[in-house]
């Protein structure tokens, strides 16, 4: 399966996760200049979420901070930037890794960066 195939799959898992949870998915790979954020998605109209999915190729997770690098970290908050002030959203945010595996077991890192 190609990285593409495997990055799709990954985000329909993560976004399943999040609507079990009671989440709106609001975006699905928003993209601003240089950076796409996978997922954006609501928690009870009071906290927005910036969901970066990482397809793990291995059982073992590692440290969630080594997923997504610090240039990384840095486009995905000017994007939120963005859709935060494209909406004129004022109460709380939050930036969630989820790590998904071969066999689709996943991992989330609430507050990740």
């Amino acid at each position: 399966m190609s990285n593409k195939t495997n990055g799709i799959l990954g985000e329909e898992k993560a976004q399943k996760h999040y609507e079990s949870e009671g989440y709106e998915i609001l975006e699905k790979n928003y993209r601003y200049k240089r950076a796409e954020i996978d997922l954006i998605v609501l928690k009870d109209e009071k906290v927005l979420v910036f969901v970066e999915v990482k397809m793990r190729s291995s059982n073992s997770f590692g440290e969630a901070e080594t997923f997504v690098s610090e240039s990384q970290q840095e486009r995905i908050r000017e994007a939120a930037e963005d859709y935060i002030y494209g909406i004129n959203w004022m109460k709380d945010i939050r930036f969630d890794i989820v790590s998904v595996d071969k066999e689709g077991n996943i991992m989330l890192f609430e507050d990740a960066f």
